[in-house]
């Protein structure tokens, strides 16, 4: 029997990892089996954009099984993992309806990349009213979402329901954050001119950052100039500031403001995915797996990670004891190495270790508007922007994406923004029940 190489998560370690083994692989050497709850890779710099209606959803993501086509895909989540036995207990939709429980799977080499779930505290509302920016479903969601509080405030004559409706809490100042608030004001001010009752400057924007800085990956002088760039555009930016409740749709921050909002966007970091704490495998004092340069896993044989799941030293940092950034820019090098290490154990080879020196970051601030730091070069407004979309376009994995997203970039050029709300497609059966339960028939609405 060929050896199996078991993949957990579809991510950007995952299938990259994934990608560059089937390619190498020869035949009957080895088998290869990815298993992640979705059947797709989400390509997240483009959910702001995503979000604003400038990508089609379906092109933010990259289906596994057309990508992986040598690869066996499951649509399912690890439960528990027993390095020692080499087997993982897997759940699948399968086994939910069968009653029957998880499954276990046999491995041989372990690739360990589920990557990392959104960070939440205990703060009171946040569980009932936050809206969470990591996933192609929540970046739809909250696009549906901003586009119905505008209806709301054109239809109603209460000016507290109006103010509330208006005024959107964006909580974290990192990518995430800073990219999904400066995309969606653009939209939110853009779409105004369709409502006769509604002006720009009605709107409220507030970004809220726990830190004195926001986007520090950038560096220090790109992050003022991006702070300066938002408050230029009438968006409040709140540093050193911490939202303490946000409980009956009203935020309140630490420096005693209260905002009646019925928008509360929570991108204020990640933690490790739970399914790390359910293995037999060394873990840092963050939740992560501990790893050598080569992306073993430290003190046991067959195991490897990388990406957010995954403690890496970093060999070209000036500081001992560095560990890398959790972020795209390593994760897709690391992948590549990881598969060449794979390799090189299956036939008894060297591994070599992983180093990269980070060479900067890019971040859009909306249309046309953006911030970079690459190679020591400082860029901001039109050119980080550009910037920004053609490093992006050369990453997103597939030449199949790359040309749909170049296409739907030059046709938003030429035409006006979409702004539809598809609010239904988030509960689909929503209008069926009402006319199966009243007799009303959807023709009436």
């Amino acid at each position: 029997m060929p050896t199996r190489i078991l993949v957990i998560g579809g991510g950007y370690v995952g299938m990259y990892t994934a990608l560059h083994l089937q390619r190498k692989l020869r035949r009957g050497e080895a088998e290869i089996l990815v298993i992640d709850p979705e059947p797709y890779m989400t390509y997240q710099p483009f959910l702001p954009e995503a979000a604003a209606g400038s990508i089609s959803p379906r092109h933010v993501v990259v289906p596994l099984r057309r990508a992986l086509g040598e690869c066996q895909v499951v649509t399912g989540e690890a439960v528990a993992i027993d390095h020692a036995k080499r087997t993982a207990s897997i759940k699948t939709l399968a086994t939910e309806d069968e009653g029957t429980g998880p499954i276990d799977i046999h491995y041989e080499e372990l690739v360990l990349a589920p990557g990392s779930i959104s960070r939440t505290l205990p703060i009171p509302g946040l569980a009932d009213y936050g809206i969470g920016f990591k996933t192609v479903e929540e970046a739809i969601g909250l696009r549906n979402h901003v586009l119905e509080q505008l209806d709301i405030a054109s239809s109603t004559r209460d000016p507290e329901v109006r103010d509330a409706a208006l005024t959107f809490v964006f909580v974290g100042g990192g990518y995430a954050g800073v990219e999904a608030l400066g995309e969606l004001e653009d939209m939110a001010r853009y779409a105004t001119r369709y409502y006769y009752n509604i002006e720009p400057d009605d709107l409220k924007f507030i970004l809220v950052e726990a830190t004195g800085r926001i986007l520090p990956e950038v560096g220090e002088d790109m992050g003022r100039y991006a702070v300066r760039e938002l408050r230029g555009r009438n968006i409040d930016v709140r540093l050193d500031t911490r939202l303490d409740s946000c409980e009956n749709r009203v935020a309140v921050l630490s420096d005693g403001s209260r905002f009646p909002t019925r928008t509360i966007v929570w991108t204020a970091g990640v933690k490790p995915h739970p399914i790390l704490a359910a293995t037999d495998l060394p873990l840092d004092e963050r939740g992560r797996l501990k790893c050598a340069p080569t992306l073993r896993i430290e003190g046991v044989e067959h195991a490897w990670a990388a990406g957010d799941a995954a403690s890496v030293p970093d060999l070209t940092a000036e500081n001992g004891g560095t560990i890398c950034a959790p972020n795209a820019q390593h994760a897709v090098r690391q992948a590549k190495v990881l598969a060449e290490n794979i390799l090189s154990s299956l036939r008894g080879k060297d591994l070599q270790d992983y180093r990269h020196k980070y060479v900067g970051s890019v971040a859009s601030l909306g249309l046309h508007k953006g911030v970079a730091h690459v190679y020591g070069k400082k860029l901001k407004g039109y050119p980080a922007w550009f910037m920004h979309r053609a490093y992006h376009l050369s990453r997103v994995p597939t030449f199949n994406r790359k040309m749909r997203v170049l296409a739907e970039w030059t046709l938003a050029g030429l035409f006006k923004r979409e702004i539809v709300s598809l609010g239904s497609l988030e509960n689909p059966r929503a209008e069926f029940e009402l006319a199966a339960g009243t007799g009303r028939h959807p023709e009436a609405s």
